[in-house]
């Protein structure tokens, strides 16, 4: 292998675990909460809309 098929492979590598982690990081358990917070959010503010109408 030469220089360049190994900095693919490596930059490769690199992408995948940066991935990972993203992605870990977003499905914490510790997060949803958070994650889930707008989504509840934006459907009560559709409750006081209908509600007021």
């Amino acid at each position: 292998m030469n220089f360049s098929q190994i900095a693919y492979v490596a930059f490769t590598i690199i992408l995948a675990l940066v991935m990972a982690g993203i992605i870990a990081y977003y499905f914490n358990p510790k997060r949803k909460k958070k994650v889930e917070e707008p989504k509840y959010r934006m459907l009560q503010d559709d409750d006081k809309k209908e509600h007021h109408d």
